[in-house]
């Protein structure tokens, strides 16, 4: 791979990103390395000056590394006599021109991207699911949970961000296209938009599922406004929109959609009984025919003319428990349906899709049902509580949860509302704390929650908190580990710390009893 300053030029220059350049070689001099991390810099590189904590040295150590040109949105002394490139906009400058590096390998990926408050992870898991049969396993995934870029295990690892850096994006679409894959289904989160992660990038299909208040903060969005443009940059950018129909705010998703796609290529789906106000036409229906704790069945019905050309509608089945997953797998199909998945590979891909951290479920002998869900904002825990709620008939419900630092201040009063609402018992823990006091986090949920229906403690260390609340519990009751799901870490300080899991922890209290 390589990247010409000539190249790099005509780039930022046709994109209105490029506000000087100095050249002290050839232009054809070509950049065989690219990085924004002065520590795996190598010889020939491109380096991007980027992130509100940049420091000078870090240029100092990337030139002394063997970078011959950076990229920074102001000029720096310590890059005398390498090729400066000074832009309007570094996450922009950096997404175009890695997508170049890397050859657009986006180009040889059929590409579905899925954005929405909830259900992203869990309509991914079901799409690769469903073309891994289709495919033969040629799917990528780039998720919260993993990032699968090739067939074997090697080829698979754990995210650290829903959407990466622009950099790692392509960098990782290129290892997919190299690995021998051939599609590609990504979570984009709004930050993706908010940081210019993803700019420049065009979806095969785009999916909105839904919207509600979240990553709002100092650190995240502004405001729900500002949430809401972000995710909706996601249809901008698809070459087909999907959306479902039942999301709040359905007039400006809808509008978006229609300002830049043609009306041909937006579908919508919705549940079988669900009119839209505005009685606009549904493309795909889904009918719950049965959910419980084991298995949860529905129709999906192709209903509009152009949907009904996929035929793919029949009868499907899941063992991710809860109705409420219906509508992510219905997403799925109609995701699997476009990318050539039939009837017949769509329903034996469902059938038997576990997804990491999503309504795993341990029985403790003489105590509660332990559930662990990644569940991690008000809407995904009302959902998650009232199933329980419903299926178990009126439980007892212990909750353990905590809340992110740095980031998802507008989940705080949230959770403390859900829990209002459904707990009756909440123990508030420590979730990847950051560089916040755990303490204060867990008091800002408290004092929203009522104590006259609630009976709260606070118990920072995570696994005594899961060990008090099963130890609480008895038959019959619910015991609901929220947040972490899958988490192998408490992000702690800038540090990952290394962390069993929620469901580890409770399987080794389970055994002790």
């Amino acid at each position: 791979m390589s990247l010409s300053l000539y190249a790099c030029m005509l780039i930022l220059k046709e994109h209105h990103l490029l506000k000087s350049s100095a050249i002290q070689k050839d232009l054809d001099t070509k950049m065989t390395d690219i990085t924004y991390d002065s520590r795996k810099v190598k010889n020939d590189a491109i380096f991007f000056c980027k992130g509100d904590n940049f420091r000078p040295i870090y240029l100092t150590m990337a030139k002394d590394n063997g970078a011959i040109t950076y990229v920074a949105e102001q000029p720096y002394p310590e890059g005398k006599g390498m090729n400066a490139f000074i832009v309007t906009n570094i996450q922009k400058a950096m997404a175009l021109l890695s997508a170049a590096y890397f050859d657009y390998p986006q180009d040889d990926l059929f590409v579905i991207a899925y954005t929405g408050t909830k259900g992203k992870t869990t309509s991914a898991y079901f799409t690769k699911g469903i073309l891994d049969i289709t495919t033969k396993h040629k799917t990528a995934l780039f998720s919260t949970l993993d990032r699968i870029v090739g067939p074997k295990p090697e080829q698979q690892f754990k995210s650290d961000l829903t959407t990466p850096e622009s950099l790692d994006l392509f960098h990782d679409m290129r290892e997919a296209v190299d690995n021998g894959m051939t599609h590609l289904i990504m979570e984009v989160s709004s930050q993706a938009y908010l940081r210019n992660r993803v700019f420049g990038l065009t979806y095969d299909v785009g999916f909105f599922l839904n919207i509600s208040s979240d990553h709002i903060g100092p650190n995240e969005h502004p405001d729900f406004d500002n949430y809401l443009h972000c995710k909706l940059q996601l249809l901008v950018n698809a070459r087909k929109c999907i959306i479902n129909a039942e999301t709040d705010h359905f007039d400006e998703v809808y509008a978006a959609a229609r300002t830049t796609t043609n009306p041909n290529s937006i579908y919508l789906f919705a549940a079988a009984d669900y009119q839209t106000p505005q009685n606009v036409e549904i493309d795909f229906r889904f009918e719950s025919k049965e959910a419980d704790l084991g298995t949860s069945r529905f129709i999906f019905t192709p209903v509009s003319e152009k949907a009904q050309v996929l035929n793919v509608q029949g009868d499907y089945q899941l063992s991710l428990i809860g109705d409420f997953n219906e509508s992510n797998a219905t997403a799925a199909i109609i995701a699997a349906a476009f990318a050539g998945a039939d009837t017949k590979e769509t329903q034996d891909g469902l059938v038997n899709v576990r997804i990491p951290g999503r309504m795993d479920t341990l029985a403790v002998p003489g105590h509660g049902q332990v559930y662990v869900d990644y569940a991690h904002n008000y809407v995904s825990m009302k959902v998650l509580l009232r199933f329980l709620q419903h299926e178990y008939q009126d439980p007892r419900l212990i909750v353990v949860v905590g809340s992110p630092g740095d980031k998802g201040v507008s989940r705080r009063p949230g959770f403390a509302k859900v829990l209002t609402e459904y707990a009756q018992v909440a123990l508030l823990t420590t979730d990847d704390p950051g560089f916040e006091n755990p303490q204060s986090i867990a008091e800002q949920i408290d004092k929203d929650i009522d104590h006259n229906k609630v009976d709260v403690s606070i118990v920072l260390d995570r696994k005594t908190a899961i060990k008090q609340a099963i130890m609480m519990s008895q038959p019959g009751d619910i015991v609901v580990l929220a947040g972490k799901g899958a988490d192998p870490y408490q992000k702690v300080r800038g540090i990952d710390t290394p962390y069993e899991t929620d469901l580890a922890i409770a399987q080794q209290i389970a055994d002790e009893l």
